[in-house]
């Protein structure tokens, strides 16, 4: 598939369409909303469980789960991105990420499918006043009727705010 001049001023040069195109995303729901993230970032998914509370940590951490004896910080997407109080019901799900080496969890309200995009299907983000920064999209994936925020994970946990991972060396 041949690169097109879109290529150049997609996502400030960190992740080109062409790199992007024929990627697999895990389409997920926050509210009304439809995202995707990258499907190689996923470790699992699993139903949303009580959590451990941690003193002082940000509103948006949940707190920790045990997974098979690894300390896994839980953030809430809901809360991360001011979308409403976050209900827990049967389709509330965790997506465990592993993020250059650490394995984080999210918690959507539900996830849907995978999604393979072409370069023709991703967009650049336009700017404007979004839910969160829009340095941590890659993009919004067109399938059909359907609309996806493409989010990018790796940067979105490894920013500051986040405080969960240190920067992931480019």
């Amino acid at each position: 598939m041949q690169a097109t001049d879109q290529t150049n001023e997609f996502a400030n040069g960190e992740k080109t369409m062409a790199e992007m195109a024929g990627n697999e995303f895990l389409a997920f729901t926050l509210g009304k909303e439809e995202y995707g993230i990258d499907i190689l970032k996923v470790q699992e998914i699993r139903g949303y469980e009580t959590v451990t509370r941690i003193a002082n940590a940000p509103e948006f951490v949940k707190g920790v789960i045990n997974l098979r004896g690894i300390i896994v910080p839980i953030v809430d997407m809901r809360i991360k991105f001011k979308l409403g109080e976050p209900t827990y019901d049967q389709f509330t799900v965790v997506i465990i990420l592993n993020i250059g080496g650490r394995i984080v969890g999210m918690v959507v309200d539900s996830v849907s499918d995978v999604i393979i995009l072409n370069v023709a299907q991703i967009k650049p983000a336009p700017e404007m006043g979004t839910a969160f920064n829009a340095d941590f999209l890659i993009g919004l994936g067109t399938l059909e009727e359907r609309m996806l925020i493409l989010i990018d994970i790796d940067k979105l946990m490894s920013s500051a705010e986040m405080g969960l991972i240190d920067k992931i060396a480019a």
